[in-house]
């Protein structure tokens, strides 16, 4: 049995309780045994977190992994926040009934998503290549 220091409380036993679990979660219980410790995991997690769901929202509407990085965001946010693990549990349910719904679809909708996807996003290159300056239409006319 640990005894408890008048100094540290619970800290010494939750430290050890830690100890025993091995890998990712016995070194994050390690670091949530004390406030201090606790405080800046979520201060860190938070900011590492919002900075991914933030920089995939941004790359959604272009081609890439735009959602994937939402998604990983998420599940960093949701390793300390409730809200965002049930956010990110929304996310998975709405991704796989959407992807359930497009596998019953025949030939023509599949072919029709694809073809508005890839619409869609050629149009947001063009605009964002736009406002850098940029017109890809003038430079076709040129070269032709």
């Amino acid at each position: 049995m640990v005894t408890q220091n008048s100094e540290t409380g619970d800290a010494d036993r939750l430290k050890d309780e830690a100890a025993r679990r091995s890998g990712i979660h016995g070194w994050l219980d390690g670091i949530r045994s004390t406030r201090s410790g606790a405080l800046t995991l979520k201060i860190v997690i938070g900011v590492i977190g919002a900075v991914m769901v933030v920089g995939g929202l941004i790359m959604v509407p272009f081609p890439g992994p735009g959602w994937l990085v939402v998604f990983a965001g998420l599940a960093v946010l949701s390793t300390e926040f409730h809200w965002a693990h049930k956010v990110l549990e929304f996310g998975k349910r709405t991704l796989h009934a959407w992807t359930e719904w497009f596998k019953r679809q025949g030939w023509t909708i599949r072919i029709l998503v694809a073809v508005v996807t890839v619409i869609a996003a050629g149009a947001i290159v063009y605009v964002g290549l736009r406002t850098l300056g940029i017109d890809l239409i003038q430079i076709a006319k040129d070269l032709l």
